[in-house]
């Protein structure tokens, strides 16, 4: 059985949980962090030089950051599947969006975007940073918008890692009170990741907890 340490409102977790739910696993997950702390316990930072969440233990194996965390179960769990194709050449077409969306798709939504908006005060919030910040995103989302053209998902007809670094956003993207682009690719694929049971048991979850307090 896998454990999983880390709160069901963090997005790196629910990265995670997407894919237990999608394999079946069986697992328990414990609450760490933001309201629930833990993450100074002695005992949770023995696994991780870090103490941050994402952490999954199974056995005598520890592994951390949300990203390795999904390569390691997908390659034990899931192997010769979609999440972890035998051929190579073909699990790198979903591994490459895998990291861009590591190094560059997150990041330009989850603070510029996501904590600008849920996390702080409407009277602190930088407005233009804001829209300056939802304008690079959306130009982001064109970029993906054109493998999600020719198949439903990043690297074909089956969702991949790709799909899951990508996808966990979009809840968050489609919830928030924002003026939003059309863009019906994106919206579409949304859809299809939406009417997956995983994503709306795991990633459709309610961040009501994370919201600033007005001031």
């Amino acid at each position: 059985m896998i454990t999983i340490y880390g709160r069901a409102t963090s997005s790196n977790v629910q990265l995670v949980m997407w894919l237990v739910g999608e394999l079946g696993l069986k697992h328990r997950r414990l609450d760490y962090g933001h309201d629930h702390g833990g993450l100074d316990d002695p005992k949770f930072a023995e696994m991780t030089p870090h103490r941050l969440i994402p952490v999954i233990k199974e056995g005598k194996t520890v592994v951390w950051e949300s990203a390795a965390i999904n390569r390691y179960i997908a390659a034990r769990h899931g192997a010769g599947g979609p999440f972890w194709p035998e051929d190579p050449a073909q699990r790198a077409q979903s591994d490459m969006w895998a990291e861009w969306g590591k190094t560059t798709f997150l990041p330009a939504f989850t603070g510029p975007i996501f904590w600008r908006q849920v996390r702080t005060p409407a009277a602190e919030r930088d407005q233009a940073a804001l829209l300056e910040a939802i304008d690079r995103f959306e130009g982001l989302l064109e970029v993906i918008a054109k493998p999600l053209a020719d198949s439903p998902y990043m690297a074909g007809e089956e969702p991949g890692l790709a799909d899951l670094t990508l996808g966990h956003v979009f809840y968050r993207w489609f919830d928030m009170e924002i003026e939003r682009r059309k863009n019906s690719v994106i919206e579409d694929y949304y859809q299809r990741l939406a009417d997956r049971p995983a994503y709306r048991k795991h990633v459709m979850v309610d961040y009501t907890p994370l919201r600033a307090e007005e001031v």
